[in-house]
Formats: structure tokens, sequence, C-alpha cells
């Protein structure tokens, strides 16, 4: 893939243009801001650039931000960056601010090496879209992205993304080999010019706090011909108590090339009453002859059976794991989302097992009227995540955690009052917690944005300190070298949202 000149860079982004300003002052922006990309375009490109900007006088305004939406946020109406759409607190789409959005949707090519197995990913693409292309190339090569393949790249490297082959592969962060990213300068950078501190926080420190990421260079990874995958629940019924602690104690211990995920929700039972599921979704990169035994072996409370697990290629597996079981991979292709509604989300590192009284507490928390729709979902560690140092990437989550929690609440409708519920049940749930999970900092992980751990000042006035307390929350001592970073390549914060990396000191600057 070869470095994009300006005229091949413009027809592929779209640009909405949003702003709070009465009609003269959004008109006269408008004209300027079409100057300014027609000024910095290449003459053959300038006719391109009109049709790829959306005011909000455009018919197709609408239906062009909110196509990927998956969290529909009442805000006022900076620069946003957005890929893919799945930005849990719509960083990428919503401000309360005037802004710009720049869609990288169009910036979706992905360019599949031979032998020597790499990669070149525009942000825009998205992982389903990346796995299709893999799996056109070869049944033995994959990625360690994840699950959900409407996610765009752009956002999903840059924050570290991680999947069912996160205990043997790691991140997807920690295969990217290079870059090319547009600065603040309006440079175009690959690694070697951008140098490796930029390119260090880049990988899992969140890209848009330092550019615009076109494309990412990556490295595949091999897989067996034949996987084995397996979809087990068990209710409080069934012993799900104990085979969910018994879980606590060998899933990051298990060999690397087996994944057992676990959820908890609310079900109702074989005779009708609510009670609380454990559902244990597993890949294992081998066959079931193999894989029926060590399960005996390891979690024999589980009663696993031969019956109970599919052989089927990596490919297949994704289909799997995305409910799309049986259809063709062609739907890998689409970027439309499956699924709609409101969420919160949250998350925890743990780091040694929860006692059982306590998750005896949190089912109870689930019989609540508003954990109707609620999970939580409990992502093994150990395997190769216990061998990459903390400070190998931004990502610092590694060594010493057993697994972390995402903590979700969905709704439908309901307005304000019901949003203010289900939030309200979430941050009760996450409060009970705390003593069970990590401490100073208790962590989380950046591509779950969570703005209830704090947030900088959006409009103009930055300070290191503004953001300490989600940045150590997010990326632990890694902090201090990524807003080194950003005041070394943005010092005036033009790359900014409400929890983008702050550079030391920013003052806001005449007319900003």
């Amino acid at each position: 893939m070869k470095f994009p000149s300006s005229s091949t860079i413009f027809p592929l982004l779209s640009f909405l243009l949003l702003s709070s300003f009465q009609t003269v002052t959004l008109a006269d922006s408008y004209q300027n801001f079409l100057q300014c990309l027609y000024f910095h375009s290449e003459n053959n490109a300038t006719s391109n650039i009109s049709q790829v900007i959306y005011t909000q006088n455009n018919s197709s305004f609408s239906s062009i931000l909110e196509f990927s939406i998956r969290n529909f946020r009442k805000h006022g109406i900076q620069i946003r960056i957005r890929s893919g759409g799945h930005d849990y607190e719509a960083l990428s789409y919503v401000s309360d601010v005037p802004f710009v959005i720049l869609d990288l949707i169009n910036l979706s090519e992905i360019s599949i090496g031979g032998e020597n197995k790499t990669a070149w990913v525009q942000s825009g693409a998205t992982i389903g879209q990346l796995y299709y292309r893999i799996a056109e190339k070869s049944k033995t090569l994959a990625f360690p992205a994840g699950v959900c393949p409407t996610v765009g790249v752009g956002g999903h490297f840059s924050g570290g993304g991680y999947g069912f082959l996160l205990r043997k592969f790691g991140l997807a962060a920690d295969h990217v080999v290079d870059a090319l990213l547009i600065d603040v300068k309006g440079q175009l950078l690959d690694r070697k010019s951008m140098g490796e501190d930029l390119f260090w926080a880049i990988r899992g420190g969140g890209g848009a706090s330092f550019g615009v990421i076109l494309a990412w260079k990556i490295n595949l990874v091999t897989v067996p011909s034949t996987l084995t995958v397996f979809t087990v629940h068990r209710t409080l019924e069934q012993n799900a108590t104990k085979i969910v602690d018994k879980w606590q104690y060998v899933a990051d211990k298990l060999p690397e090339d087996l994944y057992i995920r676990l959820y908890l929700t609310r079900s109702n039972s074989s005779s009708g009453r609510t009670t609380i599921r454990a559902t244990f979704e597993c890949l294992f990169l081998g066959g079931v002859d193999f894989l029926v035994p060590l399960m005996q072996q390891s979690l024999p409370e589980l009663g696993l059976e031969k019956a109970d697990c599919i052989e089927m290629s990596w490919i297949d597996s994704i289909l799997y794991f995305a409910g799309f079981q049986g259809e063709s991979m062609d739907v890998l292709l689409s970027r439309t989302p499956t699924s709609f509604g409101t969420f919160k989300a949250k998350s925890d590192y743990v780091k040694e097992p929860i006692p059982e009284t306590a998750f005896e507490e949190v089912y109870e928390r689930f019989y609540e009227q508003e954990a109707e729709s609620a999970v939580m979902i409990f992502i093994p560690y150990g395997g190769i995540m216990n061998e990459i140092s903390e400070s190998e990437t931004p990502f610092p989550h590694r060594a010493g955690n057993i697994y972390k929690i995402q903590h979700l609440v969905y709704w439908q409708g309901g307005g304000d009052e019901a949003a203010e519920r289900h939030i309200n049940w979430i941050r009760r749930l996450y409060s009970y917690m705390a003593p069970f999970v990590s401490k100073n900092p208790r962590a989380a992980y950046m591509n779950y944005r969570d703005l209830d751990i704090g947030t900088n000042n959006n409009k103009g006035y930055t300070r290191f300190t503004q953001g300490s307390v989600w940045g150590f929350k997010y990326f632990k001592n890694n902090f201090n070298r990524l807003v080194h970073v950003k005041t070394m390549v943005d010092p005036g914060n033009f790359f900014r949202n409400e929890q983008s990396i702050p550079p030391l000191y920013s003052r806001k600057k005449k007319g900003d």
C-alpha cells in the first residue's frame, strides 16, 4: 500500500459539519472550511471534495451521521474522528461544542500480503471485513481482534483490541508494525518518520489524541485448520455458583490455546421462574478429542461432553461467536450493526478470585427491574498476556490479572427517566464490586470508555492533572509517557475530546 496523496485522501473521507451557530455564521464557517480544503488539495480533487461534505441542510446529513451510531445521546452541537461508530460514550460523533466529524468510512481498503503474513488495513475498515479478506487468502491465517464484526479497526487497534485469541496471541495492537498518520501540521507520517515514541502511543493509547491514523500494517498469525468451540449454559439450579467459582481459579492457568469466557445474565429456568444463568463460551486451537479430556481434568464441574463441542475453521468460529453460525461469510462485509438500543458499560480487572458470597449479592442485584437486560462478561487472562511487559505498549493490563470484567446494562426507550434508572443501577453494581477488583488504581479498559471516571475540560484549557484520574485507570504509569508524547506532537491540544490525552499544559489560543 503506497502513501496516499491529498488527491486520493480527500475523496475517501466524509466530513459532517455540525454547529449550534446561527444560519449566517454556519454559512460563513462552511465556506471558510471548504476554502481551506480546496487550498490544501490538488486541483483534480477539488470537485470531489464538495461531494463528501455534509451540512445540516443536506438531505443525507442525518442518515450519514446516524448510520453506525450505537448509543444515541442528547447533547448540544472540535474535530471528531470516527472509524466504526462503536464508541461507548459517543466521543467520536457527539460533542457539547461545535464540531466536525472526520468519518473514515470510505478509507476501508485491505491488502493482504503473501508469504510474509502481513496486511495493510485502512482505518475505516471493519474487523469483519478484515477477517473476510484474510479468509479469502488462507484458511490458517488469522488475526487476534474482537468478536463484533462491525467494529472499525481505527478505534479498535488504537485502544488495544482483543478477542478469543487473546491468551494465545495477545492484543490487536501487539501485532501492529507500521501505520500512516496525519499529524497536527498536516504531515503524512509512517513509523520511521513519526518516531518510536508516537508509534508506541497509538498502539493502545488512543489514536485520536495524536492525529488522524489512515492505515495500519499488521502481522497476521497462524492457527490450526481445525478449531473447537462450545457454548454451555448453567443456571443456579444447575450448580452455576460452584462452576463460576472454580472457573476463577483455572481460566487464566489453562493452556494458552484454550480460551473460556463467562457471561452472567438473568434468565428463566425450565420451571419458568427467574434465575441467574452462567454461559461458558470456548475457543480451542485444536480438536475435540484433545479438548474434552482437558476440560474434564481442569473444570470437571462444568460437565462438558463431546456432544457440546463443534469442530470448525477459524473463520467459521468468527461467524459462530458473532451469532452467524451456518451463514455465508459474506455477512462479515456488512457494516450495519446487528442490534440497537442504549447501554451503559464499565470495566474492571480482577487479581484475586471473588468470594462466592460476593457473587450471591451480585445475583440479587440482577433480580432488580433494571437488570432485565444486564450482563457481566468475564474475560480470562494468563497465557501470553503474562509475558508481555506493561510498558511494551500503552495498554498496561498484563501479568497479575486473572480476568477482566465488562459490566453492561441495556434498555429500550423510556426517555431520560429510564436512562437515569439503568445508569444508576450499573453505578451501584460498580460501587459494590470495588473491594473485589484492582486497586490503586482501580483499572479500566480504554475501549470501554466510561466518562464517570473523569473528563478533561473540552473548551480549550487543559491541564495534565485533569486527566490524571481516568488516565491512570486506563494506562497506569504509561499515562505519564502518553502525556509526554502528546506534549511533543500536539502541544496546542488540537486533537482533543473529553478523555483525550492532555499535554502538560495547553492555553486556549485567541480565536479557538
